[in-house]
């Protein structure tokens, strides 16, 4: 088949060393393998056996760390890495010294954040209607119901012959997840969704405790799947009335399940593992990444925070999707969601059947006098308008500071 290939940015950190380990390692093993056949010409991979080939790209001699690179500030600006690989600009120091990265189109890409705990990916497609091609970039929610879905799938093929019944298999989020994320795995993955309170001790936790096989990615890329004592047992039994069952479907996704534990790092936090976790899936599914990124579409959402005299004012419930004080302040965000929905029916121009309910909640901040607003809705401007009310009432029923915010455009 057709070489894939995988860049790899690694933000000028420490990540890069390791990627570039691994590239060579999996070079070896393309060239080793019968036929040696789909070998690149870059020397850093074959792509054979299913294996991508693995390209590096900004080092931590090349650049300034995650200075217009790395998970960061993909996932947070929604731009492609500047590339500081091979213009000849860097010796590792600071940003200070005017390094010149460029921007190149790539139909297959990772970034990991300096020290290599986050990853996200993304890719540049090519619409028809468009001159350029269009950046895409895939976050920790699209990771989760990638790693969700395969992993559905796996132990349906085992319970299709009576076996992993019982097993708990589910996601857990934040209510910061993307609307449309958490629709598609509770409607066509159908899997349980937990929502848990903002924060990776949360929702480990919370993994841990409600499922036997528990997925967790925050949006920014940090996260990873959780293996219960049950899940284990469970590999045992169905190994015993498989045996000898070879080809048979159930025992493939016996082999697959039973190896998932060794490509994933349960103490959270290891960006290459997650990375090579995203590859394997892609690769067993016969997928690219634009037929990933194609499960679903994000909704448009809006975040803002509005200052406060007293953040303490403001509490929510565990899952931080609703306000319980002040007490009039959670009866007018659900009038303003409301009136949201009104807007968009009324408006018309999208299929009303398809117009998702729009969606806001505040939460205080951890470090300072602020509470940050969360809106989805069908539409950017819709979400820009939701999240621009939900900031003005913050401001008027919880002592914000200052002139009231300006309207969000």
């Amino acid at each position: 088949g057709k070489e894939r290939i995988l860049t790899v940015d690694g933000a000028c950190g420490v990540g890069y060393a390791k990627i570039q380990t691994l590239a060579e390692m999996l070079a070896k093993l393309s060239a080793g393998s019968a036929g040696n056949a789909g070998n690149s010409d870059s020397g850093t991979g074959g792509g054979n056996g299913g294996m991508a080939t693995l390209r590096p790209i900004n080092g931590p001699d090349d650049g300034p760390l995650n200075d217009g690179c790395g998970a960061e500030h993909v996932q947070k600006n929604r731009l492609p890495p500047l590339i500081y690989t091979g213009t000849g600009t860097g010796t590792g120091g600071s940003a200070g010294q005017n390094q010149q990265g460029r921007h190149v189109p790539m139909t297959y890409a990772a970034s990991l954040d300096g020290d290599a705990d986050r990853v996200v990916f993304h890719y540049h497609r090519r619409d028809a209607h468009a001159a350029t091609p269009t950046f895409r970039f895939l976050d920790g929610d699209k990771i989760a119901v990638l790693v969700t879905q395969f992993l559905q799938e796996e132990l349906r093929a085992l319970q299709a012959v009576g076996l992993a019944t019982g097993l708990r298999c589910g996601i857990v989020q934040t209510a910061y997840a993307n609307g449309a994320a958490t629709a598609y795995v509770r409607n066509t993955v159908k899997a349980d969704v937990i929502i848990a309170k903002t924060g990776v001790k949360y929702v480990h936790a919370a993994a841990h405790h409600h499922f036997d096989v528990g997925v967790y990615f925050e949006a920014n890329g940090h996260g990873t799947v959780l293996f219960s004592p049950q899940f284990y047992r469970m590999l045992d039994a169905s190994e015993d009335q498989l045996r000898g069952q070879y080809g048979h479907r159930a025992n493939v996704a016996l082999q697959r399940l039973r190896l998932l534990p060794s490509l994933v790092n349960q103490s959270v936090g290891d960006a290459i593992s997650d990375l090579l976790l995203v590859d394997a899936i892609l690769y067993l599914k016969g997928w690219t990444v634009e037929e990933w990124d194609g499960l679903y579409e994000d909704l448009p959402s809006r975040q803002c925070k509005v200052q406060v005299l007293d953040r303490s004012v403001i509490r929510t419930n565990d899952s931080e999707t609703r306000a319980t004080a002040p007490s009039n302040l959670q009866p007018a965000l659900d009038a303003a969601m409301a009136a949201s929905d009104a807007a968009l029916r009324k408006g018309g121009g999208q299929n009303q059947q398809h117009l998702a309910p729009s969606r806001c909640f505040v939460r205080p901040s951890g470090t300072e006098n602020a509470v940050r607003v969360y809106a989805e809705a069908s539409t950017q401007d819709a979400a820009d308008a939701l999240a621009s009310e939900a900031a003005a009432l913050l401001h008027r029923l919880c002592g914000g500071v200052g002139d009231p915010p300006r309207p969000i455009v």
